[in-house]
């Protein structure tokens, strides 16, 4: 029998487009799936709009939750398949990417399928460009782990996984008092419960990118703390299963990163980011930006540079 894939999709004010979401994910060519979207209380058209869905076969829950992640957990609760797809309202799906992903998949319930990805900006699909990357390649999934976070730029975007629901019943489900970037705390743990990660060439995530007043633009202090946990959450995954060298290098760079990116706001969080990143060992990664702050970071150094660049931010 062809084993089920359930789509479970968050939304909240996502009118303009959460339709064409689950367009993409009706028009898989997987045969046999469901989809699962929660409006999480939308005060726009998004509710209407879902439910315009419903005579082609999609479910369709309407409840208040208060951020994604709770949102996220109810629908799995609802769900039966097999396999587990979580996929956001405002992004698109390659139409074979998961029937590919099921390919690599074989019937594992211990690896989880990765997918190719790349940005597009507003509606057009032909802004899209792929982001290749290095561990585009089937990996241990902690090694997986890493060599995407060296670097600390890790894309751990909820799209671009399918996860054999045997995982998820080993590393629990999605931690609701997170809010921003929730879900690198949830891949990362995810992953640490995976055995590897087989990449699916072909496979695409197209990653709607630009959106104003998007999760991933929020600065409050609400939000700002919860990338903090985030990072030290997940980070805490990995150490748990590795305390080589280079395991340790990877966690204090994505430790690292948070200090440059929140300098000079955040004092408390950014002091106890560092007094961890010490006891890792210290960390490789150098500061980034775009070309103005990299000039200026080489004449007065980067603390300098990052407050200039806030300055003129305002």
């Amino acid at each position: 029998m062809t084993p089920l894939v359930s789509i479970l999709i968050p939304c909240y004010n996502a009118e303009r487009y959460v339709a064409a979401a689950i367009q993409s994910a009706l028009d898989q060519t997987w045969p046999n799936k469901e989809i699962i979207v929660v409006d999480d209380a939308s005060i726009d058209g998004s509710g209407a709009i879902l439910d315009s869905f419903c005579v082609k076969g999609v479910r369709v829950i309407h409840e208040r939750f208060g951020n994604a992640s709770s949102a996220r957990n109810r629908a799995f609760k609802e769900s039966t398949g097999e396999f587990i797809k979580f996929f956001d309202a405002d992004d698109l799906l390659e139409p074979r990417t998961i029937e590919l992903q099921m390919e690599r998949l074989a019937g594992s319930q211990t690896a989880v399928a990765s997918a190719e990805w790349g940005r597009f900006y507003g509606d057009d699909l032909a802004t899209f460009k792929p982001n290749p990357q290095s561990v585009w390649r089937d990996m241990n999934s902690l090694d997986w782990l890493v060599e995407t976070w060296m670097d600390a730029r890790p894309m751990m975007q909820p799209g671009m996984f399918l996860i054999p629901r045997a995982v998820l019943g080993r590393s629990g489900l999605w931690n609701e008092k997170l809010t921003l970037i929730d879900d690198f705390e949830f891949y990362a743990r995810v992953l640490c419960h995976a055995s590897e990660v087989r990449f699916t060439p072909g496979a695409k995530l197209y990653y709607r990118s630009g959106l104003q007043g998007s999760l991933s633009s929020r600065k409050s202090r609400a939000a700002v703390e919860s990338a903090f946990d985030s990072v030290m959450s997940g980070t805490a995954h990995l150490l748990a299963r590795r305390q080589d060298e280079k395991a340790r290098l990877a966690c204090a760079n994505l430790l690292q990163d948070f200090i440059y990116t929140y300098y000079p706001e955040h004092g408390d969080l950014r002091k106890n980011m560092e007094e961890r990143i010490e006891k890792l060992g210290g960390s490789s990664l150098p500061p980034s930006g775009p070309p103005r702050f990299e000039q200026l970071r080489r004449i007065i150094g980067w603390k300098l540079a990052r407050r200039v660049q806030r300055w003129a931010g305002h």
